[in-house]
């Protein structure tokens, strides 16, 4: 069976910019992903995030391109959303964490890759990238 890996926003964006202190990790990320054979998720909500972050960066679309070649970007849809919401007003916590685990979840993954060391528990194996790479 084929390991599901969610990539939280801010992994993609080191990804991208080389300038990025963990920039090196991620593409040492990437290297792996590639040699295990890793489906990879994104939510599509990400796409318009990075390119506010880094719009300067010529980078930018041509990492979307290339990665919707070979990624899943997915959507929440309003059940994801609704469900984060509530979890957020019960017990507090990020909403963009919250949706993007709850994504996650939903399309299946077991990992989820983030350097939150806080990220938003919903079930599933939240990583960091020290826990990805010694894996």
């Amino acid at each position: 069976m084929t390991k599901k890996l969610f990539l939280d926003t801010n992994i993609v964006i080191d990804m991208i910019d080389d300038a990025r202190a963990a920039h090196p990790k991620a593409k040492a990320t990437l290297v792996k992903i590639i040699q295990n054979e890793l489906e990879v998720y994104v939510s599509e909500d990400m796409i318009s995030t990075i390119y506010y972050i880094l719009r300067g960066n010529p980078k930018v679309l041509l990492f979307f391109q290339s990665i919707l070649k070979e990624w899943h970007v997915v959507p929440f849809g309003s059940q994801v959303i609704s469900e984060a919401i509530a979890l957020c007003l019960g017990g507090g916590g990020d909403l963009e964490d919250t949706m993007q685990c709850l994504c996650a979840k939903k399309h299946g993954c077991t990992l989820l890759l983030t350097r939150d060391l806080t990220f938003t528990d919903c079930g599933i194996n939240v990583v960091t990238y020290e826990q990805f790479l010694a894996s």
